[in-house]
């Protein structure tokens, strides 16, 4: 393999992935194996991390709500302490609140505002003050959205929007804080990628219908087309790249 090629590996990378039951997270789980990483998969549904874990090498689950502030704070601290290292953190866990403004009550807005932002900036906190002391630093990446640039109607989310709005210009901040101790943060903003998230209105007829008008590719992505942006954020291919969001979303933001 060339030493071009090679810069994409995660050997002896140790990773954390939030989110990693299903979708994006499960996705990147199964990407981070492959390529020679120690992942920590890490969501609330135990069942099905411990089947991941059964089919993919070096995968080690744990149960974790990371709208739990103990919860992640025990994440931290187990993969700290098991391998004594983390060099990748996936910000991926995330809810949706499909409800016009008019109609959403404070507590769910609130609800989503945690586990969409400020989980995402306490488990970056928390591994960021591990990878400072690292010699090679680490990296960060922040699961966006496009609609952390525009708006989200006729689909009415506006606590997600609000904390994928959010999480973009995070990733600027905590990118320019902590560059100098060799920490990369960066943020992927997809569009509409087949999840569980967004199956019920892929498979509706209108709504694919519109994500297809919407799109200049004219199609939903896979959550595997996720894989390349995720792994130059990642690896050391990506090791002079901080502070970008990369849209993944079939040119929709292009329009």
């Amino acid at each position: 393999m060339n030493e071009a090629l090679s810069s994409f590996l995660l050997d002896g990378k140790v990773a954390i992935v939030t989110g990693a039951s299903s979708g994006i997270g499960e996705q990147t789980v199964k990407l981070f194996s492959r390529l020679g990483a120690s992942v920590v998969a890490a969501a609330r549904r135990e069942e099905r991390l411990k089947d991941l874990a059964s089919k993919y090498p070096n995968v080690m689950p744990i149960k974790c709500d990371v709208g739990d502030e103990n919860d992640c704070n025990k994440l931290v601290d187990a993969v700290f302490e098991e391998f004594g290292r983390i060099d990748i953190l996936i910000n991926n866990a995330g809810i949706s609140d499909p409800v016009p403004a008019l109609e959403e009550d404070l507590e769910q807005f609130r609800r989503v505002i945690q586990i969409d932002l400020i989980s995402c900036f306490h488990l970056a906190k928390l591994c960021a003050n591990h990878m400072k002391d690292q010699e090679l630093g680490g990296a960060i990446v922040n699961v966006a959205s496009v609609h952390g640039f525009v708006g989200s109607s006729p689909n009415n989310q506006p606590g997600y929007t609000a904390a994928k709005g959010g999480l973009v210009n995070l990733t600027r901040e905590l990118a320019l804080e902590w560059a100098r101790y060799g920490i990369r943060v960066n943020a992927i903003a997809p569009g509409y990628i087949s999840t569980e998230l967004t199956d019920e209105m892929i498979a509706g007829e209108s709504g694919r219908k519109w994500i297809e008008r919407n799109t200049p590719l004219r199609r939903p992505g896979d959550v595997s087309e996720l894989d390349g942006a995720m792994l130059l954020l990642s690896s050391d291919a990506g090791s002079y790249i901080t502070g970008e969001t990369i849209a993944v979303d079939g040119g929709w933001l292009a329009r």
